[in-house]
């Protein structure tokens, strides 16, 4: 996130704070959807081609012959088996479905890496990255626009060291996504939790009640009468977010409010596809198996709907 983003970020925070909305402000974290379409294997594929590569790549592969889709779908099987045993295990096309469908948020990290790598180096330190987000920011003790940059650039620093998995003070590629996507990587979401209770913990207790709750979403303005859904909200917060009835939500309590276990679609779909594909039944894929399959992972111009207009061309 550059200045210019990240002050237009700022604003709309601010703006949200002080005006009343007309929708609640969603802080939860939900998996997308793999696809939006109807996953019905007897009728077509579709599903499972979105799922695997991601809804705009699948459309790549629609365009290709049957031999072409294999010789592709062939090489993107070395790139699920990340330990390069031979073997695709469900874990492995588990991350591998996970990554196609989160393609958006590697597109973007990508656009924002050469910005902050300023000596080229493939890494980006902190100090690269405190630079040029921050720039001449921090000399003034008074910024016009109220905003206390230090205490922001601190509250980054401390995501920057967490997303630095393996200590060595610089992120890589990876790291870099996880500092500015934590919600998206496991080992980041307690500080998801963390920067969420500081911004709803207006008395600074460490936990947060009822009115922060409601007051993080909706600004009473002056009105005496609050809109139905902040009601149904007040009841959500005793009834299900304050699990042990104390009045208030603690930081498990706050994570399973904005972190919800979720049915894991990835999951799902990668058990599917290594069960539809598995010909020998020991639980792996090998190349093979994936590509005699080619038609469930990737499809062409000769599968599902494809194939009749493929047989109608030949005639």
């Amino acid at each position: 996130m550059d200045v210019v983003q990240f002050l237009m970020y700022m604003s709309l925070c601010t703006i949200c704070a002080l005006s009343k909305p007309t929708e609640k402000k969603e802080r939860v974290h939900h998996d997308p959807e793999l696809s939006n379409k109807v996953h019905d294997d007897a009728q077509n594929f579709e599903y499972d081609h979105d799922a695997f590569l991601g809804a705009e790549e699948a459309k790549t592969f629609d365009q290709l012959t049957p031999e072409e889709s294999k010789e592709r779908l062939g090489m993107i099987v070395g790139k699920i088996d990340a330990d390069k045993d031979g073997f695709v295990t469900e874990g492995e096309l588990k991350a591998w479905i996970k990554k196609a469908q989160k393609k958006y948020i590697f597109d973007n990290v990508a656009r924002q890496w050469h910005e902050f790598d300023l000596n080229q180096d493939d890494i980006i330190s902190w100090d690269e990255y405190r630079n040029v987000t921050y720039g001449t920011y921090l000399d003034d003790p008074d910024p016009d626009d109220g905003f206390n940059y230090k205490q922001m650039m601190m509250r980054d620093e401390r995501r920057f060291k967490m997303a630095d998995k393996d200590g060595n003070h610089v992120a890589s590629k990876e790291e870099f996504t996880a500092f500015l996507h934590p919600e998206e990587f496991d080992y980041m979401k307690d500080i998801v939790v963390l920067e969420t209770m500081e911004d709803i913990d207006k008395n600074g207790d460490g936990v947060i009640d009822l009115e922060e709750y409601i007051g993080d979403m909706y600004s009473h303005d002056g009105d005496s009468e609050e809109p139905e859904w902040v009601k149904t909200e007040r009841e959500q917060f005793v009834e299900f977010r304050d699990k042990n009835r104390d009045g208030k939500m603690d930081k498990e309590e706050t994570k399973d409010w904005i972190l919800p276990s979720d049915y894991d679609h990835a999951e799902a779909e990668a058990r599917h596809l290594v069960y539809e594909s598995d010909q020998n039944k020991d639980g792996k894929l090998t190349r093979e198996e994936i590509v005699d399959k080619y038609d469930l992972f990737v499809g062409s111009q000769a599968t599902d709907f494809g194939e009749a207009l493929v047989r109608h061309d030949e005639f």
